[in-house]
């Protein structure tokens, strides 16, 4: 078979979809790309297994049809090389020998056969559910959720995102025991309630491609597996097995004591005054009255400390509460809003965070973070 191809085309597609595999396989046939020429389209496929990416690429000029798997690593270094240029590839499907032909030279390689690449797991039809959502949608939930997951090996439910489907609205969550993100939003819906779990690899590689995507997502999903489709690319991934924790048992309803605050102005004191706090901890106080909040943090081994004032808007009881400044940075780091609210009850129950003004009217988004204890 052979077919001419854009030298910046095919990197582009082949970098993209070569973030589903994986440095660590055991299985040689998984370090290739799989080349599937067939109709005047050229499908390219990445897989660690789990986690499958595959692509298409028009062509113009193609002879015959077939399939190879072609080693992933040293085909992207040499197109990388390459100034933008036609192509053209032509693989022998008896022996494998593979010849890349540009402007000035030649470049011989020998494939691997295509029979010994895995397929990928179809869905069920007893048991498969469908929904579009916009691409805008599916970014915001991964990208306001995926930094709260766990790496929990005793607990795998916990390293992915929840996604929760009703009729009404969609909702993302992740956690990782110490801090949770719940992230509704009421322009997604399904025909009837359904969820899963999306492990983290699949999101991120997911969250890589939507970032330059307007097309709207197809996602279809059994009870074991997801596909998502979308701007000539297809994720289909394994999901989680098990059953996601209740996690709005752990959101706390009564929450008196409110404090408004601007958000970057806060992000950034917290960064300073985190500096001098205890590198195993990261512990940073939180001293709030009426109309200032003073950010603390000591090294008593080595007799460091700081604080610092902000102004702010508060209503409740004085209060002195502790958190971890690497979590509370990430939250702070993932709200969207110039202001930031926070809803506490007291200084041993988790804190409540969230924006001040929605991005947008449809979406709702929650925060929560637990706290330190503070000692003396």
């Amino acid at each position: 078979m052979k077919f001419i191809v854009s030298s910046s085309e095919l990197l582009s597609h082949l970098q993209r979809v070569s973030k589903a595999i994986s440095g660590k396989s055991t299985i040689p046939i998984l370090d290739s790309f799989l080349f599937d020429l067939k109709d005047n389209e050229l499908t390219v496929t990445a897989s660690d297994l789990e986690s499958t990416l595959v692509t298409a690429v028009k062509l113009e000029n193609t002879e015959g049809e077939g399939k190879i798997a072609l080693e992933a690593k040293r085909l992207l270094d040499i197109l990388k090389e390459f100034p933008e240029q036609p192509l053209t590839f032509e693989i022998d499907t008896d022996t494998l020998a593979t010849t890349i032909l540009s402007e000035n030279g030649k470049f011989s390689v020998v494939g691997s056969p295509a029979e010994e690449y895995p397929k990928y797991p179809e869905l069920s039809d007893e048991t498969k559910m469908s929904v579009t959502l916009t691409a805008e949608l599916l970014d915001s939930g991964i990208g306001k959720t995926v930094f709260a997951t766990a790496n929990d090996e005793l607990r795998p439910v916990m390293n992915g995102i929840f996604f929760a489907f009703t009729e009404n609205d969609i909702t993302f969550v992740a956690s990782d025991s110490h801090k949770l993100v719940r992230y509704k939003r009421t322009d997604g819906k399904a025909d009837k309630e359904a969820s899963f779990i999306l492990p983290k690899k699949p999101a991120n590689l997911l969250k890589s491609l939507l970032a330059s995507s307007e097309d709207d997502v197809s996602l279809a999903f059994d009870d074991k597996n997801a596909v998502f489709s979308f701007g000539g690319f297809k994720l289909i991934c394994r999901l989680t097995e098990g059953k996601y924790p209740n996690y709005e048992s752990v959101i706390p309803a009564d929450n008196p004591n409110k404090l408004i605050i601007n958000r970057s102005d806060l992000y950034n004191t917290v960064k300073r005054v985190s500096v001098f706090s205890n590198q195993a901890s990261n512990l940073i106080k939180l001293h709030i009255t009426a109309n200032e909040l003073t950010v603390s943090a000591q090294d008593i081994d080595f007799s460091i400390s700081a604080h610092e004032r902000l102004a702010c808007r508060y209503q409740g009881d004085n209060m002195e509460i502790g958190f971890k400044s690497v979590f509370l940075l990430e939250i702070l780091a993932n709200i969207g809003s110039e202001e930031v609210v926070f809803e506490m009850s007291d200084p041993s129950k988790a804190g409540i965070m969230l924006p001040f003004e929605s991005d947008t009217e449809n979406e709702d988004v929650l925060m929560l973070l637990m706290p330190m204890m503070i000692n003396g």
